[in-house]
């Protein structure tokens, strides 16, 4: 599925946004995770061939997306992304597929605006907030970075917590995550970890508000987000199932494009053109 995507430029309460919109078919809306951008989810689009009309966000403060122009939360990421579908005149239920941040958000959407939302598929998005070791990890990050910027340890650490060993070791998987962290100014940039991550308020009382068919997937190199926690997770949603990829930490577009776009497909297929479909709950741990 690679249709010719056309830019727009959405203004929104967070900046303007570099959205990009092609193909007909059920709106699909793809939302990367943080400090890359929507270019991360094309090895995804190749390999799907389901007609969609896809949109492509770049979030705020992230991509050729304004520069966020102060913090925020995932929330009003949430508001923002219904300013998106409103300027392009989508008001039909939409399929989302987030990557980490975008699974945020969309999981934020779908539990208070079921309307909006027919299906979800979040990608390595945990549902509670930032465990302490990880803030104090990540405010180390913004001291260095408020200095010199995603530069030396602190993009190394950054590239530590995206990707695997082998997947920092991938020319391909690198060029496209240097390019994308290369993108957003260092201010914005701040704000936005300062937003979306130290930020992130907890989701898992979302979850049973949640009635559309959710699909989490999970991988099985990271501390904070377990085939056990993950889960957990799904037995409070309505209607919802999880899936394992392995080999990957939390760019699962860029370095398991295969086995997502698989998962991804059979998911949707499952759907039978239904808004609410009955989805049979599966365990992590098969």
């Amino acid at each position: 599925m690679t249709p010719d995507l056309v830019a727009h430029r959405v203004p929104t309460r967070l900046g303007a946004l570099s959205v990009r919109v092609g193909g007909e078919g059920i709106p699909t809306v793809f939302w990367h995770g943080m400090f890359i951008d929507s270019t991360t989810w094309q090895p995804v689009l190749e390999l799907l061939d389901a007609p969609r009309r896809v949109i492509l966000v770049d979030g705020p403060g992230h991509g050729l997306s304004a520069p966020l122009p102060r913090v925020s939360s995932i929330e009003e990421s949430a508001a923002v992304a219904l300013e998106v579908l409103d300027a392009l005149g989508i008001a039909e239920p939409v399929d989302w597929v987030g990557n980490a941040w975008g699974g945020h958000v969309g999981l934020r959407l779908a539990a208070d605006h079921p309307e909006r939302v027919r299906s979800l598929v979040a990608v390595g998005a945990p549902t509670e907030p930032v465990t302490p070791a990880a803030r104090r990890k990540l405010r180390l990050l913004l001291a260095i970075g408020t200095v010199i910027g995603l530069t030396g340890p602190a993009r190394s650490a950054v590239l530590g917590t995206q990707l695997t060993d082998a997947g920092r070791r991938d020319p391909a998987v690198m060029a496209v995550v240097s390019a994308a962290l290369d993108r957003p100014s260092r201010r914005s940039m701040l704000r936005a970890v300062r937003s979306f991550i130290l930020g992130r308020t907890e989701l898992t009382s979302a979850l049973p508000s949640i009635s559309c068919p959710t699909l989490l997937v999970v991988t099985d190199d990271r501390d904070d987000w377990t085939p056990a926690d993950a889960g957990a997770a799904v037995a409070a949603l309505p209607d919802g199932r999880v899936e394992l990829v392995s080999g990957a930490r939390t760019l699962v577009p860029l370095e398991r494009p295969a086995e997502l776009a698989a998962l991804i497909a059979s998911f949707w297929s499952g759907l039978a053109g239904s808004r609410v479909n009955p989805l049979r709950r599966r365990s992590a741990s098969r």
